[in-house]
């Protein structure tokens, strides 16, 4: 057994509020740097560029690359040979959420109740989703949800017989009726299966995967592919203004789900898809 202090847990995660909003991950501004080369309409291409330099600046001047800091959402994938020590692991969570936001003078977005909606004044409470593996490590993923994308995600509750034609139709529905408002070039999580929470919690953390990265099982390798075909298609653009560039990818994830269902929850991320990773 393993034994950890949560201290070290607010400490990391303090660290990664501040780097991921800062820093975009490379994985993002290689994405954006090999379609501003492919892109067709000319307006898509300066805007490119000037999401380019944007990020460049953030980096130089340590500022953040998008005044919508996010919701902080959190990945725990906590080995079950980890005993945590002097304190609560929630606790220390929102602790390191807290300080990041504060001294990292990131904007508090957080309301603490949403009809009567009073800023927090620290962001937190953060958004966890636990997962217990094996093992005696701690796997943190931190993304940060800018609501602008956020508020375009979607979920339907499709039948069985609406298929693989019926989930394509969803997908490419969704980034239409989305257009310009998610600050696309966007990135697509979508979540096939389950119940409804789980696909929504699969299709978020679609979205924390590297950007070039495919779905293990090469059916759905191909549908991440068709999608973003689809998607490009669209003729959205970059920032809605038309051109090749819609989507920088698309990540399907899946589970298991019931005979009589097909749920599917399409989530967006804006062009600066933030995620970052540590491993305690």
């Amino acid at each position: 057994m393993r034994q950890l202090d949560v201290a070290e847990l607010t400490k990391v995660i303090k660290k990664m509020c501040i780097e991921a909003n800062i820093n975009l991950a490379t994985d993002v501004t290689t994405s954006l740097e090999s379609y501003e080369k492919t892109e067709a309409s000319p307006v898509g291409k300066e805007i490119l560029k000037d999401l380019i330099e944007n990020v460049h600046i953030a980096h130089e001047r340590q500022m953040p690359i998008c005044q919508d800091t996010g919701m902080a959402v959190i990945f725990l994938e906590m080995g079950q040979e980890v005993h945590w020590i002097n304190g609560s692991v929630e606790d220390a969570i929102n602790e390191g959420v807290r300080q990041g936001y504060t001294e990292g003078f990131l904007r508090k977005s957080v309301v603490g109740d949403p009809l009567r909606r009073v800023n927090t004044k620290d962001n937190t409470p953060a958004i966890i989703h636990y997962q217990i593996t094996t093992g005696d490590q701690v796997k943190i993923t931190f993304a940060p949800k800018g609501f602008g994308s956020e508020n375009m995600s979607r979920t339907k509750m499709l039948t069985p017989s609406a298929g693989r034609a019926g989930v394509v139709d969803f997908v490419v529905e969704t980034v239409s009726l989305a257009g310009p408002n998610p600050c696309p070039p966007i990135v697509v999580g979508v979540g096939i299966g389950g119940t409804l929470e789980k696909a929504a919690q699969i299709a978020k953390r679609a979205l924390t995967r590297e950007i070039g990265s495919r779905n293990p099982d090469a059916y759905y390798e191909n549908l991440e592919d068709e999608l973003l075909e689809k998607i490009n298609a669209l003729g959205i653009g970059p920032q809605g203004l038309g051109g090749t560039t819609t989507a920088l990818d698309v990540h399907v994830e899946v589970f298991p789900t019931h005979i009589a269902g097909l749920p599917v929850v399409v989530n967006i991320n804006c062009h600066a898809s933030r995620h970052i990773s540590a491993i305690l």
